[in-house]
């Protein structure tokens, strides 16, 4: 979904020499096809926004699989980017990386202030590790090598390219794919996971894909001076946060449904509440632009294409 936000939001701004691979043609766990690969294309820049990614039921299901996975890609794709001499990486990584119980909004330098949420817990270990082996070769190989490799942390994302599936997608493709199942069997209610409370921010994936690009394009001098060589972090979030009961009532007046939504407690919350701060990325000149009606309105569209 985002890397090829990334490209659409490229083509937009004249770029035109891609290389980029689907998982079928290129698995980034097996490192000796990563390093053929990189020999082969030798890239300039490298945009690293593969990853297994999943809603609270998947990583609850797949603890080893989302740990295992996005540590090998993290290190296959970063160190083999070094070897090829790569000058410029940008890593995209969660907000998932911050305490459970973080002040709000959440500011990067809570990053391992506290304990994590255990539902997503191997998620964000690993994403965390992704941001240290940016700065750990920025901190090395900076001076020799030139190496500036960067990371951003992204809010909840949907949008174009979402993955729908009923049981490991992120909670407003799962809702789409809900409401408007239910919607075509004209079912009088939809039971949603947990009490509706927590609150979660949301960010239209085209808006994520241009804070990408933004932040690779800036000069290192600017990059520098608002980030730290152990702090290089930086968030990219809409700005506000909304209860799942309204956004689950957002995502069934954009499909259409009529009928009743229930909660149903017995079931996981995750964090209580997740809303970026992203003063230091807004300082760099940049804001979203989609609200959530328009994004949900154009994922709505997407899924009826996907599912034509």
């Amino acid at each position: 979904m985002v890397g090829s936000a990334i490209v659409r939001t490229l083509q937009e701004q004249g770029q035109t020499n891609f290389v980029t691979r689907t998982h079928a043609e290129l698995d980034l766990c097996d490192q000796p096809a990563v390093r053929a690969f990189f020999e082969s294309e030798r890239p300039d820049q490298v945009y690293l926004a593969a990853a297994k990614v999943g809603g609270i039921h998947a990583n609850n299901t797949y603890p080893a699989e989302f740990i295992y996975d996005n540590l090998m890609v993290q290190a296959n794709v970063i160190h083999q980017a070094w070897c090829v001499g790569v000058k410029k990486l940008l890593f995209l990584g969660s907000s998932c990386i911050y305490p459970k119980h973080a002040p709000q909004p959440m500011r990067e330098d809570a990053l391992l202030t506290g304990p994590l949420e255990p539902t997503n817990e191997p998620y964000a270990i690993a994403k965390i590790a992704g941001i240290k082996i940016c700065e750990s070769y920025n901190r090395q190989y900076g001076s020799s090598h030139g190496a500036d490799y960067r990371s951003v942390m992204p809010t909840n994302l949907y949008g174009p390219g979402d993955n729908y599936h009923p049981e490991n997608s992120h909670v407003i493709p799962a809702l789409i794919r809900r409401f408007h199942e239910a919607k075509a069997a004209q079912a009088p209610s939809v039971t949603i996971w947990g009490t509706g409370t927590p609150r979660r921010e949301f960010l239209y994936v085209d808006d994520m894909a241009a804070a990408s690009v933004h932040v690779m394009n800036l000069p290192k001098a600017t990059y520098d001076a608002h980030t730290l060589p152990m702090q290089s972090l930086i968030n990219v979030g809409y700005g506000q946060d909304i209860t799942i009961a309204e956004v689950a009532l957002a995502v069934g007046q954009a499909v259409g449904y009529q009928g009743k939504i229930d909660f149903d407690p017995s079931k996981p919350d995750g964090t209580p509440r997740k809303l970026m701060d992203s003063g230091r990325l807004n300082a760099l000149g940049w804001k979203a632009r989609v609200n959530l009606e328009q994004g949900l309105n154009l994922a709505y569209h997407d899924f009826l294409r996907q599912n034509a």
